[in-house]
């Protein structure tokens, strides 16, 4: 599965092979926002969600593929075991620190994700490759191959992106994530939070809900208190790999309480 940003708007595109390759592609807005613009989305975000809420935005993002071409995509789809994120460089600014920084934030903030940086790349089950804006086509040609890239460059002009592969079983086994490091601060935090957090799973982008970052109208440039939601639900040890929308739903009444605490202490939320 993959994600991407272009120079439209911010959309994922999904694709299911017979390697369980699904990809999602969003987009960037046309002009590049200050730094700034992190701090004033931070101070104006909905913080407070109702469980019917959060149960939408879950089921709309963590199920389904918006360009499905085979394989199945109603299901769960998860990493297992430790998230290992290493950093190919191949652009200026170097902003390796920058994924590390951000990858320390979504592990605080994800109660059940063992996730973390390796300089091992032997050891990585998520690559993060960072280039330069025009280098974007070749990086994309080198990972995915020259006919799903053609596919992707057709259907947006992507900006960044990430995709995944899973197993039989739905347990997702490598993520690659494509980020443009050259394109502003904004930009990038947009873009390295969105494709890392969908890069875990929850790969189908939706207009439907208006508070979620997998939304092409939303930029957001941080790990937002709805989306915070989302994948705590998603990593909770009841939600495994393969379920279905029937077998989800029969224990969200058991997850959401221990999901609601968990967010609202790691953001000093009133419960």
């Amino acid at each position: 599965m993959m994600m991407t940003r272009s120079t439209g708007m911010y959309r994922p595109m999904k694709i299911t092979a017979a390697t369980a390759l699904a990809l999602a592609v969003s987009a960037i807005v046309a002009a590049a926002a200050e730094h700034h613009e992190i701090s004033s989305r931070r101070a104006t975000e909905r913080k407070a969600f109702t469980d019917a809420e959060i149960t939408d935005g879950f089921f709309k993002t963590a199920f389904g593929a918006e360009l499905h071409l085979a394989g199945a995509v109603n299901r769960i789809r998860k990493f297992d075991g430790p998230v290992r994120v290493y950093v190919e460089n191949r652009a200026r600014p170097d902003r390796g620190a920058q994924v590390a920084q951000v990858v320390d934030d979504i592990r605080s903030r994800i109660q059940n994700l063992d996730i973390a940086m390796t300089e091992n790349a032997a050891e990585a089950n998520v690559v993060v490759t960072l280039v330069r804006d025009l280098d974007l086509p070749r990086a994309i040609d080198k990972i995915y191959g020259a006919d799903r890239a053609q596919l992707i460059q057709r259907s947006l002009v992507p900006q960044c992106l990430a995709s995944f592969r899973k197993d039989e079983s739905f347990r997702i086994k490598h993520s690659d994530v494509i980020v443009v490091a050259d394109a502003g601060d904004f930009i990038f935090y947009d873009c390295v939070y969105e494709e890392l957090l969908q890069a875990l799973g929850p790969i189908n982008d939706t207009s439907l809900v208006p508070w979620t970052m997998f939304n092409d109208n939303v930029q957001m440039g941080f790990f937002d208190i709805y989306d915070q939601y989302i994948l705590n639900v998603l990593y909770d040890p009841r939600v495994q790999p393969g379920m279905d929308s029937d077998e989800v739903r029969a224990v969200l009444p058991q997850i959401m309480p221990a999901v609601r605490a968990w967010v609202a202490r790691i953001n000093d939320l009133d419960q």
